[in-house]
């Protein structure tokens, strides 16, 4: 076996490796400022210069374009129009070598800075952080980048960690931030306030109208579209996701619920419903509302009761529609299910019709339901009979309605919730003076949280009550304003008026959402 003799590899650097023609490297740099302050602009027009001059003074340099991002938060390069534009550029071909000012200013992400690294470095493009004084193409490159972007990662935290303190702080002090720009009904005075914008807020008291009279989200939605109105981004599209927030947010009875997310990544930025890993703040009367407190938890417990679909005989679910006036309050009479609404078609000839579920469904029953079919022509007769029958009786039925209104007056327990309120403010207080003893917080939170399952219960006791009374009210103003019968049927009465109407073979009852029944005879 003759000599071997090893002729070294050279170093391989830029897109263009032909080594004989020793071509200038196309030099860029990246630079980049955490904050638009006045002393950072200034760092930031030094930086352009200094890049500048610094390229143009190595012969055998040629400057391939400065990048800089002005501003922006470095945790990530998503937004980093100018670094995406580098690498653009880098992948194109038209970049050797990248110089930057430090790993921080590259990037504070471990993940990105390997990532943009190799992928550069596949390209025999190099990165030189000049603090650093680090070449990703030195064998020693990537093991010195992993510990450097780590601290850079690190330092990141730090900082996240000390803007998410900032805000809790504004949380303990009941300082309540919101986005006014996409907030239907408010916007903000010279002192960042909630104030009420009185165009905007007209369509928030139009929702929740809507939809104490039975409105299905979808149709209200489909309703605000139909007629022009615009969403709180100013988009013409409604969504029934976007009315379902409307009706939750506790901001339109004048409350704030704050720290209702958490980050669950300072780097991705991900923020899920905070379910009890951080403490919340309630702040109560922080602004103007829109709707009174008293209507907002009424359109909670509708919440509720929507959310707790009528199930029939057997326990299948019968899921919510209020497309129809009709819809959820027609209930059978022989097996308790519900009726559904059905297109029949005879003789080429069509008809609407109501039918038992029971009967159109066979297989979610037992036993299958024989109660009759009913034409929606017949229904809408009855309630304008039933209507007609309480106004021929007015007097008598007045009375009756004063004595539904004395029995829920004298039923109603407010003194039971406001003890239980007495005693969560009393623990309010323990819980900030032991809040460095685990085992004493932990026992008081325990306490806090039963008693506010107590209070909730209550309170929609009362809530119910004070429904039953409102329910009342609205049938006797009824009765005392009209004084002539009632010609022809009106769908809002149905839904404003009447609870449910049960059907039997014989006859059909007519609930009233005031407690008065009323029976018509076939």
């Amino acid at each position: 076996m003759g000599n071997i003799t090893i002729i070294p590899a050279r170093r391989q650097m830029g897109n263009n490796v032909k080594q004989a023609e020793k071509p200038k490297l196309r030099v860029a740099a990246y630079c980049r400022v955490s904050t638009d302050t006045e002393e950072q602009e200034t760092s930031y027009e030094t930086q352009v210069s200094h890049y500048t001059e610094y390229i143009n003074s190595h012969p055998n340099w040629q400057l391939a374009g400065i990048f800089a991002d002005d501003g922006i938060s470095g945790t990530n390069t998503k937004k980093r129009e100018q670094f995406n534009k580098m690498i653009d550029e880098c992948m194109a071909g038209n970049i050797d070598m990248v110089i930057t000012k430090s790993i921080s200013r590259f990037a504070r992400n471990t993940l990105d800075c390997l990532k943009y690294i190799r992928q550069l470095k596949e390209k025999n493009i190099a990165v030189w952080f000049e603090k650093e004084n680090i070449n990703t193409m030195d064998a020693k490159g990537e093991v010195l980048i992993t510990i450097m972007a780590s601290l850079a990662q690190q330092e990141s935290q730090s900082l996240s960690q000390n803007v998410k303190l900032g805000i809790q702080y504004r949380y303990q002090q009941g300082k309540v931030q919101v986005n006014h720009n996409r907030f239907l009904g408010y916007t903000k005075d010279e002192n960042g306030n909630l104030v009420i914008d009185p165009k905007q807020a007209e369509v928030v008291r139009r929702i929740y109208r809507e939809y104490l009279e039975g409105y299905s989200m979808k149709t209200i939605a489909q309703h605000l579209e139909q007629d022009g109105v615009l969403t709180g981004a100013g988009n013409t599209k409604w969504y029934d996701s976007t009315i379902n927030k409307i009706l939750r947010n506790e901001k339109y009875m004048g409350d704030a619920l704050l720290q209702k997310t958490v980050t669950t990544d300072f780097l991705t930025k991900k923020r899920v419903k905070n379910n009890g890993v951080l403490p919340q703040y309630y702040v109560e009367d922080d602004h103007e509302a829109i709707i009174p407190k008293e209507l907002f938890m009424q359109v909670q417990e509708e919440l509720v009761r929507r959310r707790n679909v009528h199930r029939s005989p057997s326990g299948k679910k019968r899921v919510y529609s209020g497309n129809n006036c009709f819809s959820q309050i027609i209930v059978c009479g022989e097996c308790g299910d519900l009726y559904r609404r059905v297109h029949w078609y005879i003789h080429g000839k069509t008809a609407i019709v109501w039918r038992c579920i029971s009967r159109l469904d066979p297989s979610s029953v037992v036993k299958v339901c024989k109660n009759r079919t009913i034409k929606e022509d017949w229904l809408k007769d009855i309630t304008v009979k039933a209507f007609n029958q309480i106004l021929t009786g007015k007097d008598e039925f007045l009375h009756q309605l004063q004595e539904n209104m004395t029995k829920a007056i004298c039923e109603s327990d407010p003194s039971s919730a406001e003890g239980i309120q007495l005693r969560l403010d009393e623990l309010q207080t323990e819980l900030i003076r032991k809040a460095n003893s685990k085992e004493d917080y932990d026992a008081i939170a325990d306490e806090i949280f039963r008693l506010r399952e107590e209070k909730e219960k209550a309170d929609a006791s009362a809530r119910s009550q004070e429904d039953l009374k409102k329910r009342i009210t609205e049938l006797q103003v009824f009765l005392k304003d009209q004084q002539t019968a009632i010609a022809e049927f009106d769908e809002r009465m149905v839904r404003k008026l009447i609870r449910q109407i049960i059907i039997y073979q014989d006859r059909a009852v007519i609930e009233f959402k005031s407690g008065l029944q009323i029976t018509i005879n076939e």
